[in-house]
């Protein structure tokens, strides 16, 4: 198997360190989206006492330079922590920290989409939106290639792998139930994982979250895969096509509702929105990844359980349409629904306030509107 260098470390070294007292010093790592809108960047620094709340982390910087979001003769950027998590790697009484990032005049960087979600979300807090989304991944060895497949070959054909139990079946599982550990112990709200169609293919679930809370989580839950792989010697990748041909792609298939969905009489107001979502099919195409639609141009086929890229639709437990209305909401007349569109490295924050702009806010057309406070 081609696993990195670093994972072949003795542990039991490490270990050793690990558990050296660290008196009342806390170590907080800062994480943040870097300038692509995919990856995601840490650095850790020492408070002199744990932090009880996100107040009471001080902002940092970084150099923006070499994380393509500066000029390197501008590059200082500023931190600013947003959400406080628990340590999975370094236990209590360490912290993860979500940050925002700002650029040297104190504007949100380009790639700092939470900045504007959260005033959407706040403007809408009474409508209370509840999203929950699940976040699909790859697996891949240090070359590229999907961890477990044959070298030189493909596995057999897709049927016995989606949530699949047995070696000949599924890859990976230490990484997948090492990661769903670790986010609980973080305080993410993981709440289900499960392995997908393709082989080396997996899936977790996060939610429900209520507005601005879906971003934050997933990010980090996204930050703390990453970490988890890293310690294994393989690669998680939220590519929303990491294999061309008879394989399936990678989504995150977001859940949504309203509090008027969820009571009695709520499928009215979900075939309201699905109605409102139809009329902006290409606006929400270009939001559901990070490169306008391009990405996920490979995915949405119409095929292997997509809907096509070009055209809208909906429709009661069809994982073959755009927006799926599971089935016990079709008969209890109340619940949420599924946006299957997004790609796996959508940003998450762009999602939901999408959805909010559109659903709630009744914004039509591709541009969005800028509400003055």
């Amino acid at each position: 198997m081609s696993v990195s260098h670093s994972s072949r470390l003795n542990k039991g070294v490490r270990e050793q360190y690990m558990k050296l007292p660290q008196g009342e010093k806390v170590q907080v790592t800062y994480v943040w989206i870097d300038g692509t809108g995919e990856g995601v960047r840490c650095k850790t620094r020492t408070l002199d006492q744990e932090p009880k709340t996100i107040d009471e982390i001080p902002e940092w910087n970084f150099d923006g330079s070499s994380t393509h979001q500066a000029e390197g003769s501008n590059s200082d950027m500023y931190l600013i922590p947003v959400q406080m998590f628990r340590d999975p790697f370094c236990l209590d009484p360490n912290k993860l920290v979500m940050c925002e990032v700002l650029k040297y005049n104190r504007k949100s960087a380009e790639t700092n989409l939470r900045h504007t979600c959260k005033k959407i979300m706040e403007m809408v807090n009474d409508h209370r939106p509840w999203f929950g989304m699940e976040q699909e991944y790859t697996l891949l060895g240090i070359n590229g290639h999907p961890y477990g497949w044959p070298e030189n070959g493909f596995p057999g054909p897709q049927g016995p792998y989606y949530c699949g139990v047995g070696a000949d079946k599924v890859y990976g599982r230490d990484v997948v139930e090492s990661h769903y550990k670790a986010c609980l112990y973080a305080g993410i709200k993981i709440c289900g994982t499960n392995a997908e169609v393709m082989p080396s293919q997996w899936e977790f679930q996060v939610g429900p979250c209520e507005g601005i809370d879906m971003g934050d989580h997933l990010w980090m839950a996204r930050f703390i895969l990453h970490r988890v792989c890293e310690d294994f010697g393989v690669v998680a990748t939220l590519d929303p096509k990491p294999m061309t041909g008879n394989w399936n792609g990678a989504g995150c298939h977001t859940n949504y509702s309203t509090e008027s969905m969820r009571v009695e009489g709520g499928l009215k107001h979900i075939e309201d929105a699905i109605e409102k979502l139809g009329k902006r099919h290409d606006y929400h195409i270009c939001v559901y990844d990070p490169r306008g639609g391009k990405d996920n141009s490979r995915r949405l086929t119409g095929q292997h359980e997509t809907s096509s890229i070009h055209e809208f639709s909906a429709g009661v437990a069809n994982r073959g349409a755009s927006i799926r209305i599971p089935r016990q909401v079709g008969q209890e007349g109340y619940g949420y629904f599924e946006d299957r569109r997004p790609a796996a490295n959508c940003d998450p924050y762009a999602v939901t306030e999408a959805l909010v702009r559109t659903t709630i806010l009744n914004e039509t057309g591709s541009e969005t509107k800028d509400y003055k406070n």
